[in-house]
C-alpha cells in the first residue's frame, strides 16, 4: 500500500542543512560524482513553493542502447502525466485546458499585478495538479478577482476553451468561476476527519456517488488471504443504474487513450531491456496494462523485485494510495532512473544485516519477521519524472507494495541521491537552524552532521523500517483494518525503526556513521520538526492532515507527553519563543521503542480504535498560540516551505528514422515546460 512509499520530499527542513564537514564530504563526492558545482539548483518560486533543478551525473556515460532505453521509459511516463489530473478531480482536465488557453492567448496587459497573481494561481495548478493544496489537500483560490478573471478569459481565444456542445461563452465562464471560486465546490481533496464518510467529503476521483460503507462492503467481498492483489488498485469504483461498478484503468477501458500511448512507448523499450529479466518485467507490465488483471500485476512486480543486475530502472503506473482516503486506489506515477554505484554503500549495508536489526527490535516476538527476505537495496539517479512524482517527489522509494510479494520475494529499496543532493544545495543557507535550534551545542551538531543523519533516516526507513514486521495470521491488510488512519500509522512506524537505530552502536560498528552523535543530530531535527516547524505549513486554524505530517507530529508528541515525567524532552521558552530540547537521549530511544512496540500491534493485529486513538489524540490537533509563534519567526525567514523540480529534457538525435545519440537539457522555466507538457502529452479527453 501506500505506506511503503516514503514520500518524504519536505523531511525535516532542519536536518536538510548541511554546511561544513559532512556538507564539505558530499560537496567532495559530488564532486567526483560528476555535479557540476555551478549548476544553480534553483529556478523560479510563487506563493508557497520554490522551483528547484536537479543533475543527472553520469548520463552520458551510459552506452547509446540504454540512452535510447531511458528516452522510451520517458515518454512513457510522460504519457500518462493527465491520468492524474483527471483522478485528482473530474474537472481537472478542463479547468487545466481553461487556464492554458487564458495563459497563452490573453491579448490584455501582462505586466499588471492583478496578471501575477494569475500566473500564481496556473503555477500553483500545475504543480499541484489542480486547484487542492498538493500537501495540504485544501482547496485554493485565486488571488485575483472573479471579474478580473472573467476578463482575462474574454480576451482570450474563444475557440480554445472546453466548452459544451452547444454552451456559450458566458455560461462555460460562470460554470467555471463557480468551480474555481466557490469554496463548497470540493473544498477538500482527501478529508481523514474522524467520525465522517470520508468518501463522501473527500473531491478525488476515485469514487462518484457512492459511501464509504459502500466501498468498504464492495471489497470485503473479495478474499484478500494468501497471494492476494490489493483489490480496486487500478480502477474508479462507482454506481451505476443503482448497482456498483469498478471502471477498471486499462486500454480498452478508463484512461485507454492514454495507457494506449504508455504501452506504445514500453514496447518500443522492451527490446532495448538490459538482461532477460528486465525484459520479462516490462513484458508483464505491458500485459498488465492491456488488460488491468491485478494479478499480472503482482507477477509485474515480482518480476520487478528480481531484476537486481539492471543498471537503468523504472516505476510506472498505479503505484501509491495517498490521494484515497481509504488506502486502496492508486495514483499514475513514474520514474526512470540509473545506479548510483558510489552513493549506494550504506544504504547496502543497512539492508545486509536487515535481519539483525530485525531480531533486535523492541516488537512482541509474535510481531517480528523469523526471515526478512531479499531488501534489494541501492541509491539512484533521477532521469526523468512524471505524475505524482513531479513536481513534487520523494527522496526514497520502498517496493512493491503487496505484503505477501515482500514476504516472500523481498522489495527493493532505494535512495533518491540526485534529488537529496538538490535539496541539500538549495537548504545549506535557509536560516531555519538558527532560528529554531536550541542551543550552540545542538546547532553546531547539526550542521556537522545532519546531512548524513538525514540520508540515514531515510535509508533505515526505506530498507529496514517498511520491511520490518508481520500481520498475525487471519487479520487483513491495513486498508480495510486501520482505513483511513493506515498510511499514517505506518509512516509512523517506520519512521520509528529508524529512530530507534539511530543512536546505536551497531551503526558505528557496520560502518555507515562514524559516532552516535549522529544519531542525536537526527533526535534534535525530527523533535523540532515533528513538535514545531512543521507547522510553517500549516495556516493558522488548520488541523494537520496529510499523512507525513501526522505521522510525525504522533511520533514526536507522543514521545514527548511520556517523557514529561522524566523530562526527557523539554519545551524551552527563551525571549518569548520556544524551542524544543533533548534531554536525554537514551529516554527518547526507549520512548521511540515503546512506541514502535505498540504500532506495530496495532497494525498486527488490525486494532482500528487503538490506531484511531493514536492519531486523533497525537497527530492531528495543533496548539494555536505555538503555531502562532511558529509562523511569525518562520515568515521573517522569507523562505518557502515546499519545493518542487523542473524535469531534465531527453532530447534524440536523429539519423534519419534511427536514434544515434540522447542528449539531456536542463530547463530553467518551469511555465515553459508545463506549456511543452500540455502540448506534447495531452493524451486524455475531459471527461474519463
Amino acid at each position: 500500500m501506500k505506506r511503503i512509499f516514503y514520500l518524504f520530499a519536505s523531511v525535516s527542513m532542519l536536518g536538510m542543512i548541511s554546511s561544513c564537514d559532512s556538507g564539505d564530504k558530499k560537496d567532495k563526492q559530488a564532486a567526483a560524482t560528476g555535479y557540476d558545482e555551478s549548476f544553480d539548483v534553483t529556478a523560479q518560486s510563487f506563493a508557497d513553493i520554490q522551483i528547484l533543478r536537479y543533475e543527472v551525473p553520469g548520463f552520458d556515460q551510459l552506452t547509446l542502447k540504454q540512452k535510447e532505453f531511458v528516452y522510451y521509459l520517458s515518454q512513457a511516463g510522460l504519457a500518462g502525466r493527465d491520468i492524474f489530473y483527471d483522478q485528482k478531480s473530474k474537472y481537472g482536465l478542463m479547468l487545466r485546458k481553461t487556464l492554458e488557453n487564458m495563459y497563452e492567448t490573453y491579448s490584455g496587459d501582462k505586466n499588471t499585478e492583478d496578471w501575477n497573481k494569475f500566473q500564481t494561481y496556473i503555477a500553483r495548478f500545475w504543480f499541484s495538479y489542480g486547484n487542492h493544496h498538493h500537501y495540504g489537500n485544501e482547496k485554493f483560490f485565486p488571488e485575483c478577482s472573479k471579474d478580473y478573471f472573467v476578463s482575462v478569459a474574454k480576451a482570450s481565444n474563444p475557440s480554445g476553451f472546453p466548452m459544451n456542445e452547444g454552451e456559450s461563452l458566458d455560461d462555460f465562464l460562470a460554470r467555471v468561476t463557480d468551480i474555481i471560486y466557490n469554496p463548497n465546490i470540493e473544498p477538500k481533496l482527501v478529508d481523514f476527519g474522524a467520525n465522517k464518510d470520508v468518501v463522501k467529503a473527500s473531491s478525488v476521483n476515485f469514487y462518484e456517488n457512492v459511501t464509504q460503507k459502500e466501498v468498504e462492503d464492495f471489497y470485503a467481498k473479495f478474499n484478500s488471504s494468501g497471494e492476494a492483489p490489493m483489490w480496486g488498485l487500478n480502477s474508479k469504483l462507482m454506481k451505476e443504474n443503482g448497482r456498483l461498478v469498478e471502471k477498471v484503468w486499462k486500454v480498452g477501458g478508463m484512461y485507454s487513450d492514454a495507457i494506449t500511448k504508455i504501452v506504445y512507448w514500453l514496447e518500443k523499450a522492451a527490446p532495448l531491456a538490459e538482461n532477460d529479466a528486465q525484459k520479462k518485467a516490462l513484458e508483464l507490465l505491458i500485459e498488465y496494462y492491456k488488460t488491468g488483471d491485478l494479478h499480472t500485476f503482482d507477477q509485474y512486480s515480482i518480476a520487478w523485485v528480481n531484476d537486481t543486475a539492471s543498471t537503468t530502472d523504472v516505476v510506472n503506473g498505479f503505484i501509491e494510495t495517498y490521494e484515497d482516503p481509504l488506502s486502496r486506489k492508486a495514483s499514475f506515477e513514474s520514474v526512470v532512473s540509473m545506479k548510483d554505484f558510489e552513493a549506494s554503500r550504506n544504504i547496502n549495508i543497512l539492508a545486509a544485516n536487515a535481519q539483525w536489526f530485525e531480531d533486535n527490535s523492541p516488537l512482541m516476538d509474535e510481531h517480528k519477521k523469523k526471515e526478512v527476505k531479499g531488501i534489494i537495496a541501492k541509491a539512484i539517479t533521477v532521469i526523468n519524472e512524471a505524475g505524482r512524482l513531479s513536481p513534487s517527489t520523494a527522496i526514497g522509494i520502498n517496493l512493491p507494495n503487496n505484503e505477501w510479494i515482500r514476504k516472500e520475494h523481498g522489495s527493493k529499496s532505494v535512495s533518491l541521491s540526485n534529488i537529496v543532493h538538490s535539496y541539500n544545495v538549495s537548504s545549506a543557507t535557509s536560516g531555519m537552524l538558527d532560528e529554531f535550534g536550541v542551543d550552540d551545542e545542538v546547532k553546531e551538531r547539526i550542521r556537522k552532521w545532519s546531512a548524513l543523519a538525514s540520508d540515514l533516516h531515510t535509508e533505515m526507513h526505506e530498507v529496514i523500517g517498511h520491511a520490518s514486521g508481520q500481520i498475525n495470521p487471519g487479520i487483513s491488510t491495513p486498508d480495510k483494518t486501520l482505513k483511513n488512519y493506515a498510511s499514517a500509522l505506518e509512516e509512523a512506524r517506520a519512521d520509528l525503526v529508524a529512530l530507534y537505530y539511530a543512536i546505536d552502536p551497531k551503526l558505528v560498528e557496520l560502518g555507515v556513521m562514524s559516532t552516535v552523535d549522529v544519531g542525536k543530530a537526527e533526535y534534535d531535527s525530527y523533535m523540532m520538526n515533528g513538535l514545531m516547524t512543521q507547522l510553517t505549513r500549516l495556516k493558522p486554524g488548520d488541523k494537520l492532515e496529510e499523512a507525513h505530517m501526522r505521522n510525525r507530529q504522533l511520533v514526536a508528541k507522543w514521545a514527548y507527553e511520556h517523557g514529561k515525567a522524566d523530562n526527557v524532552v523539554e519545551m524551552v521558552k527563551r525571549d518569548g519563543k520556544t524551542y524544543v530540547k533533548v534531554n536525554d537521549y537514551d529516554k527518547l530511544r526507549d520512548l521511540f521503542g515503546r512506541l514502535l512496540r505498540e504500532i506495530q500491534r496495532v497494525k498486527s493485529e488490525g486494532d482500528f480504535e487503538g490506531g484511531k486513538h493514536l492519531i486523533e489524540t497525537y497527530g492531528v490537533k495543533v496548539d494555536p498560540e505555538l503555531h502562532k509563534e511558529v509562523l511569525e519567526r518562520f515568515n521573517k525567514l522569507n523562505i518557502k516551505p515546499y519545493k518542487g523540480f523542473i524535469q531534465p529534457k531527453l532530447v534524440p538525435v536523429m539519423d534519419g528514422d534511427k536514434i544515434k545519440d540522447v542528449k539531456i537539457e536542463y530547463p530553467d522555466n518551469f511555465y515553459k515546460q508545463m506549456m511543452e507538457y500540455s502540448k506534447e502529452y495531452s493524451n486524455l479527453p475531459l471527461n474519463n
